[in-house]
């Protein structure tokens, strides 16, 4: 009776990893199997060490203990370089392109083809990008300059990229972030192209829904740490938050209906010329407002310009009856406004920066003595709203950039609300965080609504503007097209307006 044969060893596989950061233990005897045509998730909170493995996997760190395989071969990574020639690539959430070059620049870049006396053999560079790209079956022009492309675009440049070194093991860290719903879908037809091409696939993603959609099994980190390793056929979206948080989430929309006090804040007819136009509406105290609408429709720049990041051209904005100076972000938090931005490491936080020193960024006039920063009171404020905010740290002293994603937004709420607001504008206040941390942001806005805060809610997750808002308002093409009470609010209603399709 002939032999079974052998089953293939894993791709790509980690036995025992442990890794340390000073006294913080970022992964304790981690270990993973990635097989050719198989898209396997990695789930875990925010600083669960999803990041610290990705980095070791893709050879950026280097273990404490435990080992690496490749096709059943012991293999050490001694950079990023060992692992891309071993047919590793990452797939970051924020792509990096060089935008003056062009996409088949890009793709090739340090090893373009030659031809004679090295020069740079264009022709054959951009056939060769043109053939990875029908590969992924999409329609990118590789002699187009990267500078405009979409983060969906940008992505599958970086894919096809990573198709060029002959990758084997594919790492997509967060690729949907920020992507709108056709993006997504137009992702995810060339993550299962390559799946059934015989890639192995590792998939991060805190949408739930996609590692359901997309996966077969899915790994689930704790305090790094693993808790399950299993098939997703086997579970319900219940149990693997479970698995994530370690409890029973409860509610993660815990919106209650509210009795809305005065208006807090009014905006008339306000207009950005080829940015939005006669925007007007109100936002009154205790109020959670929500403000839809697909990417482009608007939604950030009039939030910028009412905060007085920009300069609008024609309108009004007041903050309590208290008229807002157009361009003055000085003026709009004298009268009690606040903006939570939506890239919170570009624009809301100073990355080098301490913990303390970026929660006091908006305070240091009350904790001036004869003309020096008190760093005792400085600190102490500090402290006071990462406990508020149950930030996860090691010291306060330590850089905001060594938080994960969940942890950096919560700093900068404590930010802003350690100001006391009377108006918060956040947008987008849970993107790329994980869905223990989004619980505990909604009930925080819950909280300042109920506290009498007026808060605008920008969102591009619509069960989120669903479940947390009391009102919505929709922007297609930098104009409001509704305005719908909860009671109205679905997402056939929010849908049509920002397509331009309500009546």
């Amino acid at each position: 009776m002939p032999e079974p044969p052998m089953p293939e060893p894993p791709v790509l596989a980690a036995q025992g990893l442990s890794k340390s950061f000073g006294a913080v233990r970022a992964l304790r005897n981690v270990s993973l199997e990635l097989y050719a045509g198989q898209a396997h998730a990695l789930a875990g909170e925010n600083g669960a060490g999803k990041s610290t493995l990705i980095k070791t996997l893709a050879g950026v760190h280097r273990p404490d203990a435990g080992s690496l395989s490749l096709r059943g071969e012991p293999v050490v990574l001694h950079g990023p370089a060992d692992a891309r020639d071993a047919g590793v690539a990452v797939i970051h959430q924020e792509p990096t392109l060089f935008p003056d070059l062009s996409v088949a620049e890009n793709i090739f870049m340090g090893r373009q083809p030659r031809r004679s006396l090295r020069r740079v053999d264009h022709r054959a560079m951009n056939a060769a990008a043109g053939a990875l790209f029908a590969r992924l079956a999409v329609g990118l022009d590789p002699e187009r300059p990267a500078r405009g492309l979409s983060i969906a675009d940008q992505q599958l440049v970086e894919t096809a990229k990573a198709l060029s070194f002959d990758a084997r093991v594919l790492i997509m860290d967060e690729p949907t972030a920020a992507l709108t719903g056709s993006e997504v879908a137009r992702l995810f037809g060339v993550v299962r192209a390559l799946r059934d091409q015989g890639c192995a696939i590792l998939f991060v993603s805190h949408r739930l829904e996609e590692i359901f959609g997309l996966c077969g099994h899915v790994t689930t980190l704790r305090d790094g740490e693993v808790v399950a390793s299993e098939p997703v056929a086997d579970l319900t979206e219940d149990t693997l938050v479970r698995r994530m948080v370690g409890r029973d989430l409860g509610e993660l929309y815990p919106r209650q209906p509210a009795e809305p006090g005065e208006v807090a804040l009014s905006v008339r007819r306000l207009t950005r010329e080829g940015v939005f136009t006669d925007v007007s509406f109100d936002v009154r105290g205790g109020e959670i407002v929500g403000l839809a609408g697909l990417v482009g429709a608007g939604r950030s720049e009039v939030a910028r310009a009412v905060f007085g990041v920009d300069k609008w051209d024609a309108g009004t904005a007041e903050v309590c009856g208290r008229p807002l100076t157009n361009g003055s972000p000085s003026a709009a938090m004298a009268a009690g406004l606040v903006l939570v931005p939506e890239d919170r490491r570009a624009q809301g936080l100073v990355m080098d920066m301490s913990i303390e020193r970026n929660i006091g960024l908006t305070g240091l006039r009350s904790t001036v003595r004869a003309g020096l920063v008190d760093r005792g009171a400085e600190r102490g404020r500090a402290l006071d709203w990462a406990v508020r905010l149950k930030v996860k740290y090691a010291r306060i002293a330590d850089a905001v950039g060594t938080l994960s994603g969940g942890n950096q937004q919560k700093v900068v709420l404590a930010k802003w609300l350690a100001t006391g607001p009377r108006v918060l504008i956040v947008d987008e206040p849970t993107r790329g965080i994980d869905i223990g941390t989004k619980a505990e942001v909604h009930r925080l806005l819950s909280g300042l609504a109920a506290d009498g805060v007026a808060v605008l809610m920008i969102s591009s997750d619509l069960p989120e503007i669903l479940g947390m808002a009391d009102r919505v308002l929709v922007m297609h093409e930098g104009r409001l097209t509704a305005e719908l009470p909860r009671a109205d609010a679905t997402e056939e209603s929010v849908l049509a307006a920002a397509t331009g399709r309500a009546r």
